[in-house]
C-alpha cells in the first residue's frame, strides 16, 4: 500500500478473519465492513480481491481532515475515499455513507461481515449491543462468515457496559442458524499512543468468527 491507516498499528485478530475468508468464501465474495474508518481492513481486503461494502459515518474517516496526533500534533489525514483512489481499488468498494444503527437494518446480502472494536465507542451505546450484532448477522447469506474483534472489560465501568464484552457473552446471540469457529482473547495489553488514544492505554480484546449455516428469521 502506498498509504497508511492512521490504525495501522493497532493490534487486531484480522488474519484470522482473512484465513476464515480464503477457506470460506469464494475469491470474488463480497465482505462488509461495519465501522470501516479510513480503511484499515477495507484496502487490503480490495487488493486481495474481494468487492467490499464499507459502512462508515464518520465524515473525516470518510473525506479526510485534521486529526491529532500523540505529541500534541496535528496533521491532515486522508480519508477513506482519497486512499482508494490512490489506491486504484474504489471500482471494487461501495461506500455507504450511514449510521449503521439508524433506521431500519440494512437490505444487503454479503458473504461476510467484519467489524473492529466498534461496540465499545460511547456513540454506540444508545442502542443494545444485541441490536448491533442482530444488524450484522442479517447481512450474512447462508453459508457466510461473522467476525468481531472487540474490547473486553479492564476498568471497573467498563464491567457495567454491556458493549465491552466476552466471547461467552457473546455466544447466546449465536446459536440455532450460526455456528461459532473461533474465539480469541488477549491479556491485558499495553498499547502505545494513537489517533483518539493519546497516550498509553491498557486494552483486553477478544475475537469471534461464526458461519451461518441456514436462513435467520425475523426476531426483532
Amino acid at each position: 500500500m502506498q498509504t497508511q491507516s492512521l490504525w495501522e498499528h493497532t493490534l487486531t485478530f484480522f488474519p484470522q478473519f482473512l484465513a476464515t475468508l480464503r477457506e470460506r468464501v469464494a475469491p470474488d465474495a463480497t465482505v462488509a465492513v461495519v465501522g470501516a474508518s479510513d480503511g484499515k481492513f477495507v484496502l487490503p481486503l480490495a487488493a486481495a480481491g474481494y468487492r467490499v461494502v464499507a459502512i462508515e459515518r464518520d465524515a473525516v474517516a470518510l473525506h479526510g481532515g485534521d486529526v491529532n496526533l500523540p505529541g500534541d500534533s496535528q496533521t491532515h489525514a486522508l480519508g477513506l475515499i482519497d486512499r482508494l483512489k490512490l489506491e486504484e481499488l474504489h471500482e471494487r468498494v461501495e461506500v455507504v455513507e450511514d449510521d449503521f444503527l439508524d433506521g431500519e437494518p440494512l437490505g444487503l446480502q454479503c458473504d461476510a461481515v467484519w467489524t473492529s472494536c466498534s461496540w465499545h465507542y460511547s456513540a454506540n451505546h444508545h442502542r443494545p449491543l444485541g441490536e448491533f450484532v442482530d444488524r450484522m448477522q442479517r447481512l450474512v447469506r447462508p453459508g457466510g462468515v461473522f467476525g468481531a474483534e472487540f474490547m473486553m472489560p479492564v476498568e471497573r465501568r467498563h464491567h457495567m457496559i454491556e458493549h465491552y464484552t466476552s466471547p461467552e457473552r457473546l455466544h447466546p446471540h449465536f446459536i440455532g442458524d450460526w455456528e461459532v469457529l473461533l474465539t480469541l482473547r488477549t491479556t491485558e495489553f499495553t498499547e502505545r499512543p494513537h489517533v483518539g488514544q493519546l497516550h498509553d492505554h491498557t486494552h483486553r480484546m477478544g475475537l469471534l468468527l461464526a458461519a451461518r449455516t441456514s436462513t435467520l428469521t425475523d426476531h426483532f
